[in-house]
């Protein structure tokens, strides 16, 4: 049977209904660093989980040269990433809430970092499929295990902005990808560039595996700390079964609005490269495809990191952390109608402004949806609801891919269709978590 208990932020040192946000991060900060730090691991982690993605929609015009691919082929690349992507959300979910997110992480980077190396043995578009799947079945650990952390790390009046800031390394790796890239490939050539980027992998995994531990167990973590941390008390639960998960309406309610909206960040990560290069004659070099990116990114991280303080912000003055959300995410998807205006932008610059406005309120949109989904998700099944959404994302992301594929071959390149249908994926998608999402955390027992 399920009972409810409120969910109701934890209320930090300075954090009074009308304290300013610099008062509330000082009195934060004098609980504690500790949770900071394990912050900044899954940030890295995201970071280079982001370089070894976006590296092939930057080289993808060098490559697509060298190996003769059809706007079909880079498509069908990208589906099988996708597929293996959404197999390992719901598997490594799982495994996280079971065996725990130090090891599970742990073998998951060495696994993804091995797979990103492997790209440079490919030879053909075939090839590559095999290296994608792989890399997507293992890269798939990154967000439950970011998001477990942040739940165990942080309470939720801290949740948004700490999941903003470990999202923004979404955009660093995207926003690093173009400016590091050109100049390995000018000296050493695009094998090189994914045996680079596996190493960074291998060191990551060094640091994970010396540094991380859970709140409990952690050596340098203060009681104070400690404290502040599990303000929310929650009754310890016995393990659910997966069946138990799945009929609870707080799994369903964040799967399938994070299915309409995860997907586009797949579109801008694989699609702009070759949307800036065709529409406006760039070639890949940092002068000309860089800047472009670097800007669109760096964009999106101000949005992932705001978009948190906005919630946190309205939070703190005493509204409900649920209420919080969903107000914010109504305002991020009413910013992302910007990119209509992308498609036939008369100018680069345009349509780069046009783009970063609405990646921003979409990396805004994203640190929202997953602390709302862990306001009302106890901690015990966080990874296994979070991997659940996430394969029904990826799966999504994979018949988007077939549709971007598809659309421009049949319209011959032409992307003003795909930019317009964006901003109504949010609506429909604000509209189901408005109806569909918990105000309460379901409490779980025999």
């Amino acid at each position: 049977m399920i009972h409810t208990q409120s969910s109701r932020s934890a209320q930090p040192l300075g954090n009074t209904p009308h304290a300013g946000i610099g008062d509330k991060i000082r009195g934060a900060m004098t609980v504690g660093k500790t949770r900071w730090y394990m912050l900044a691991l899954v940030f890295f982690a995201t970071t280079l989980n982001y370089i070894d993605r976006a590296a092939l929609g930057v080289m993808q015009p060098i490559l697509a040269k060298e190996m003769s691919w059809t706007a079909m082929d880079y498509a069908n690349i990208n589906f099988w990433f996708q597929v293996g992507y959404a197999i390992g959300f719901v598997l490594q979910g799982r495994l996280i809430d079971r065996v725990g997110v130090k090891r599970v992480f742990f073998c998951a980077v060495l696994l993804w970092s091995i797979a990103t190396g492997a790209h440079g043995l490919a030879t053909s578009a075939v090839g590559f499929m095999v290296c994608r799947f792989i890399l997507g079945l293992t890269e798939a650990a990154n967000y439950p295990a970011c998001v477990k952390t942040t739940r165990l790390w942080f309470p939720a009046g801290e949740r948004a902005v700490a999941t903003g800031i470990f999202n923004a390394g979404t955009n660093v790796g995207a926003m690093l990808t173009p400016m590091l890239l050109p100049l390995i490939l000018s000296v050493w050539g695009w094998q090189a560039a994914f045996i680079a980027m596996s190493m960074l992998g291998l060191i990551w995994v060094t640091f994970w595996a010396l540094k991380y531990f859970n709140p409990e167990n952690h050596p340098t973590v203060t009681k104070a700390e400690l404290d502040y941390i599990q303000n929310e008390a929650e009754p310890e639960q016995a393990r659910v079964p997966f069946s138990r998960v799945l009929r609870m309406r707080g799994t369903w309610a964040f799967a399938l609005a994070y299915s309409l909206t995860a997907p586009v960040f797949w579109f801008y990560l694989y699609w702009l490269p070759p949307f800036l290069n065709q529409q406006y004659s760039l070639g890949i070099n940092v002068t000309q495809m860089g800047i472009p990116l670097i800007v669109i990114y760096l964009s999106a991280d101000f949005g992932s990191v705001g978009g948190g303080i906005l919630s946190s912000f309205l939070i703190g003055r005493g509204m409900a952390p649920i209420k919080a959300r969903l107000l914010s995410m109504l305002l991020f998807a009413g910013t992302i109608v910007s990119v209509i205006f992308a498609a036939g932008a008369s100018s680069l610059w345009v349509a780069v402004l046009a783009i970063s406005l609405a990646i921003a309120a979409h990396q805004a949109w994203t640190a929202n949806i997953w602390s709302l989904v862990m306001d009302y998700t106890p901690k015990h099944m966080m990874s296994t609801v979070f991997g659940f959404g996430g394969m029904c994302a990826a799966i999504g992301g994979m018949f988007m891919t077939q549709l971007v594929g598809y659309v421009l071959t049949v319209t011959h390149n032409n992307y003003t269709v795909l930019f317009t249908m964006i901003p109504a994926m949010y609506f429909c998608a604000l509209l189901w978590m408005y109806f569909m999402a918990p105000r309460k955390i379901p409490t779980v027992t025999d």
